[in-house]
């Protein structure tokens, strides 16, 4: 199989750019429900873990808050590690604006336990060849992401590396700025770019002309490694707990996680 190069897909999402008003992170979103009732998402093809990071190869995730390389790509890097391929894990930031105006999530609290969670949460996917690079960058400040990212990427990678990031019209400042950075830098070195949809699935809607159905392809996971997906997911207990000192309700909801832990991860190749 080959994967598409970031010369074609970011010309190939320009049309997106028309509705980015439209991405707005509202209310509780599209459910899950919704989503399982159209047949488009389970007609989506297929695509296997040795096909997207080929042997010799190494897949890197570049995660703009802790939890997102386990939200989006958790079952594929258990399965990476079953084939014995390498993994980095690019840690931009570590989260420490996901509590704003708590007294009991400090920013200070956020950004050491949050990285700590992630530990966790790899380890419970059972990965055994994984390296974590936190370059450290500020949460909440997509203007400052971009560059800074840029930068720290250019140490990364190698060319054997396969790209993966968020979405460059995820709908989440953050994410898109990671995007619109991770398909520069991969571009730069002739890499394969393979973009992950998470908040896509908040704002979107079944058949929604503004996502690439056409590049979406579903990465099955077998009971074992949907199960240990889960067991990770909750390793994230910043995120999962209601906030006593605000009132606000957690950060993952139940009707978050129903999109973000399906027995399949979808990606745009």
């Amino acid at each position: 199989m080959a994967i598409m190069r970031t010369r074609g897909t970011r010309r190939h999402d320009e049309r997106v750019e028309t509705g980015a008003h439209d991405r707005a992170m509202s209310g509780s979103g599209t459910p899950e429900a919704t989503w399982q009732g159209w047949a488009g998402l389970g007609a989506l093809p297929e695509v296997g873990p040795a096909e997207l990071v080929p042997f010799g190869g190494r897949a890197v995730v570049i995660a703009p808050h802790p939890g997102y390389e386990v939200l989006g790509t958790g079952g594929l890097l258990a399965r990476l590690s079953e084939w014995s391929r390498n993994v980095l894990i690019v840690a931009v930031t570590d989260g420490a604006a996901s509590h704003p105006h708590s007294t009991e999530w400090s920013p200070e609290r956020l950004a050491a336990a949050r990285p700590l969670e992630t530990r966790e949460a790899l380890q419970r996917l059972n990965l055994r060849q994984v390296q974590v690079v936190r370059l450290g960058l500020p949460d909440g400040a997509a203007e400052r992401i971009e560059p800074g990212l840029l930068g720290g990427l250019s140490k990364c990678l190698q060319p054997d590396d396969i790209v993966f990031a968020p979405w460059r019209y995820d709908g989440h400042p953050d994410h898109e700025a990671v995007g619109r950075a991770a398909c520069l830098a991969a571009d730069a070195l002739g890499l394969p770019f393979v973009e992950v949809p998470v908040c896509t699935w908040h704002w979107a809607s079944p058949d929604d002309s503004r996502v690439p159905w056409s590049r979406a392809r579903r990465i099955l996971l077998d009971e074992a490694t949907h199960a240990r997906k889960l067991r990770a997911v909750q390793a994230f207990r910043s995120q999962l707990e209601p906030d006593k000192a605000t009132g606000q309700a957690p950060v993952l909801a139940e009707h978050v996680l129903a999109r973000l832990t399906r027995s399949y991860e979808v990606v745009l190749i």
